[in-house]
C-alpha cells in the first residue's frame, strides 16, 4: 500500500499533458487486434488497465509490441481470427477491458477464462453476459456473473438486436464487438445516448455502421457484421477523466491558471464541462481539431468562484467517470449542489456514491445521498479537510481527495495510491509540476 498526502499548494500554472484516453486506448489496442494487418498507435495510455488489455490480447493471438519512443505496434489477426487462450485472461481491476474482451470472444468458438483482482471480481457483469448469451455464446460464472467467469463461445454466432436498458457504453461495444464475427446486422438501441468511442473507431477501421437518432433522444446503431477491418493509425486524445483532476485543482486554488493540451472534447464527454461552466468556471478550447475521428481541443483554466449548481440525471452518461472530483470542486462552491442520477457509480471499482459521500464528510463537508442523488453543501470557503481517506482500491476516490487536499485548510491523506496507475501514470509528478504538494506518507 501507498498512502499519499496532498497539504495546500501554491497556484498552479503552467501547461501540461495528460495520459491518453483509457477508453479509447482500449478500443484501439482491441480494433488493432482485429484488423488484418499493422496499426500503428501514439499516445496509448500506458497504465496498468490497459496494459492488461495488451496482454490479454496477445493471449488471444495478436502481436503488440512498444518501441522506445513509445510507438504502439498491433499486428491484427482479422475479425474471427482470434485463437484459444492457453491461460486465464487477468483483466487486473479493468470493469472496460473485461466487458469489452467478453464480447470479442463471445462470437469465437473457444473457451475462455477471465479474472481480475479484488475489485474487479466483485463487479456485476450480468449486465454484458444477458445479451452475450443471445449472440449463442455460454457463460459459466459465479453467484451475480461475477468472475472469475468461463466464456464458451458461439460455434455458429447469431447477429442480435439489442436495447440497453440501463445507459452503459461498455455493454453497447460488448454486443458490437460480438456483432462484428456474426453474420448480418447486429443493432444496440440506445433510449439514452452514451460515449460513442467504440462507434467512432469502427467507422476509423473501415466497419460499415449507422446511427440515428430515436424518437426518445436516444440512438440506433446498426453494424453489418464480419467486415474485413483495415489496419488504421491513430493518435489517442488526452483523457478528459483524466484532464479533470488537473483542472479542477487549478479552479480551487486562487491565482492558478493552466492549459491542458490534446484533450478529447467528444460531445458525449463533455459533462463535467458544461456543470463547471455553469458553476462559473473560467474555461475555454483552443486550437479545436479533429484526430482519429474524435474531436481535440486545448483546455484553458483560470481560478475562480464557483456556485452551487442542480446537474440532471440525462448529463451522467457524459461524466460519470467526473462525479468524485466534481463533488470535490462543489465541497469549494457556494451554495448547495445536486447531482442526480447517480446510480452507475454503485457498481464501479468502488461503491462511488458511498464513498464520495463518506470521504467528503471525513474532510468536514455536509455531503448526504438520498437514492441515486448525491447533494453538498458549500460555503465558498475551503473546507476543514485534515482527514485519512479510504481509497477502496479506486483510483478516481484516490485521486479526488488528493485535489481536495490541494486546497483545504489541513492536508488529506488517502491510504493507498496504487491504483492511481491504472489510469493515469505519473499522476503525482504531473500535479506537482504544476504546483502541488502530494507526498508519500512514511508508515
Amino acid at each position: 500500500m501507498t498512502a499519499l498526502s496532498s497539504g495546500s499548494s501554491r497556484p498552479l500554472r503552467g501547461r501540461c499533458r495528460v495520459p491518453g484516453d483509457k477508453s479509447i486506448s482500449h478500443r484501439a489496442l482491441i480494433l488493432g487486434a482485429l484488423a488484418v494487418g499493422r496499426t500503428r498507435v501514439r499516445n496509448l495510455l500506458e497504465g496498468e488497465d490497459v496494459l492488461r488489455t495488451a496482454a490479454a490480447l496477445r493471449a488471444l493471438g495478436a502481436r503488440i509490441e512498444r518501441d522506445h519512443n513509445g510507438l504502439w505496434t498491433v499486428h491484427g489477426v482479422g475479425v474471427g481470427g482470434m485463437v484459444e487462450p492457453d491461460g486465464v485472461l487477468d483483466l487486473g481491476n479493468s470493469g472496460t477491458g473485461a466487458r469489452l474482451l467478453m464480447g470479442a470472444v463471445a462470437t469465437h468458438a473457444f473457451t475462455s477464462f477471465f479474472t481480475g483482482d479484488e475489485s474487479l471480481c466483485q463487479r456485476p457483469m450480468a449486465r454484458v453476459v444477458e445479451p452475450l448469451s443471445r449472440t449463442g455464446a455460454r457463460f459459466v460464472a459465479r453467484d451475480g456473473s461475477r468472475l472469475p467467469l468461463a466464456v464458451m463461445g458461439a460455434p455458429s454466432p447469431m447477429p442480435i438486436a439489442y436495447t440497453v436498458p440501463v445507459p452503459s457504453a461498455q455493454v453497447k461495444s460488448a454486443v458490437l464487438l460480438a456483432g462484428l464475427n456474426a453474420p448480418g446486422e447486429t443493432t444496440v438501441i440506445e433510449p439514452v445516448a452514451t460515449r460513442d468511442h467504440t462507434e467512432n473507431m469502427l467507422r476509423h477501421f473501415g466497419a460499415t455502421i449507422t446511427v440515428t437518432a430515436t424518437e426518445t433522444g436516444g440512438k440506433r446503431i446498426v453494424l453489418v457484421g464480419q467486415p474485413e477491418l483495415k489496419p488504421a493509425d491513430l493518435t489517442v486524445p488526452g483523457d478528459p477523466s483524466s484532464a479533470a483532476f488537473p483542472i479542477v485543482a487549478t479552479l480551487i486554488r486562487s491565482g492558478s491558471a493552466i492549459t491542458v493540451e490534446g484533450v478529447g472534447t467528444n460531445p458525449l464527454r463533455t459533462g463535467l464541462y458544461q456543470t463547471l461552466r455553469e458553476m462559473g468556471a473560467r474555461l475555454t478550447f483552443a486550437k479545436e481539431r479533429i484526430t482519429g475521428g474524435e474531436r481535440v481541443a486545448d483546455v484553458a483554466i483560470k481560478a475562480g468562484d464557483l456556485k452551487g449548481v442542480d446537474v440532471p440525471a440525462a448529463r451522467a452518461p457524459s461524466m460519470i467517470d467526473e462525479y468524485p472530483v466534481l463533488a470535490v470542486a462543489a465541497s469549494f462552491a457556494k451554495g448547495r449542489t445536486v447531482m442526480r442520477g447517480l446510480g452507475e457509480l454503485r457498481v464501479k471499482e468502488s461503491d462511488r456514491l458511498a464513498a464520495i459521500a463518506g470521504g467528503l464528510r471525513k474532510c468536514g463537508v455536509d455531503a448526504t445521498v438520498d437514492g441515486d442523488t448525491l447533494t453538498v453543501e458549500g460555503n465558498g470557503t475551503p473546507p476543514k479537510g485534515g482527514a485519512l481517506v479510504a481509497a477502496q482500491l479506486d483510483h478516481r476516490i484516490a485521486m479526488a481527495f488528493l485535489v481536495l487536499g490541494s486546497a483545504a485548510r489541513k492536508p488529506v491523506r488517502i491510504d493507498d495510491g496504487a491504483t492511481i496507475a491504472t489510469s493515469f501514470p505519473g499522476f503525482v509528478k504531473l500535479m506537482n509540476r504544476l504546483g502541488t504538494r502530494i507526498a508519500e506518507v512514511r508508515r
